[in-house]
């Protein structure tokens, strides 16, 4: 046994439908995947290659738990996504074997201070605080990936049973084994690692006592209140 001069971390997971749950190494998040989106954020959709950033595995949060509202922002934003977990590692794989190394599918939020990301953006400085601070990821039950075709299917959120976001998976500008080819020629995906896979347009700010729930067609799911 490793003598820790610490107690080590607890493992952050999700929990699977039907009994289970799945650890959680890494979340990766692709930014501006759906065309409207990348409008509204002032990008163009038609000649952006896919890029990444990070959130740390313990930002989940699950179980339709309350969310604190984030301390240093005046400025917070849904992001209503499809996850992706892998379950098969690799490295360079092929977008033809790309789901082969899926072991599941969930419904989750990405989290945003706003205000600190476009500060980030003006400055050149990096997203992380703006993406990866304390709950910024609340998620949904994982479902196994043999049940669900993540090509296609309706994806929505409400807030306090408004529309705020609606779209369908048809319409992710890099679809789910375009994302895992691209991504493992950057990093060597493994087993527990999450992939949130873009937001569409819609994305607004919220405030404490909000009530979100997330639903993509075909999966569990996501709901949390703002507290």
């Amino acid at each position: 046994m490793a003598d820790y001069v610490i107690a080590p971390p607890s493992v952050a997971a999700l929990p699977v439908r039907g009994g289970g749950l799945f650890p959680v190494r890494r979340i990766f998040c692709v930014g501006r995947n759906y065309a409207e989106h990348a409008r509204e954020m002032g990008s163009d959709p038609d000649r952006e290659p896919p890029f990444y950033f990070t959130k740390p595995a313990d930002a989940v949060v699950t179980g339709g738990a309350d969310m604190p509202y984030p301390a240093s922002t005046k400025d917070l934003h849904h992001e209503m996504e499809l996850i992706v977990a892998i379950g098969v590692g690799g490295v360079d794989i092929a977008e033809a074997d790309a789901l082969n190394h899926v072991w599941g599918y969930c419904s989750g939020l990405d989290m945003t201070r706003r205000d600190l990301q476009n500060e980030a953006k003006k400055t050149g400085r990096p997203w992380d605080m703006g993406k990866g601070f304390d709950h910024s990821a609340p998620m949904g039950e994982l479902v196994p990936a043999g049940n669900f075709d993540p090509s296609k299917g309706k994806i929505e959120l409400l807030v306090n049973g408004k529309v705020r976001q609606t779209s369908d998976l048809s319409k992710l500008i890099w679809s789910v084994p375009e994302v895992i080819a691209n991504l493992s020629r950057l990093v060597r995906l493994a087993p527990g690692d999450l992939i949130m896979t873009g937001t569409p347009e819609g994305v607004a700010a919220v405030q404490k006592g909000d009530l979100l729930e997330g639903s993509i067609e075909g999966l569990p799911g996501v709901r949390v209140r703002i507290v």
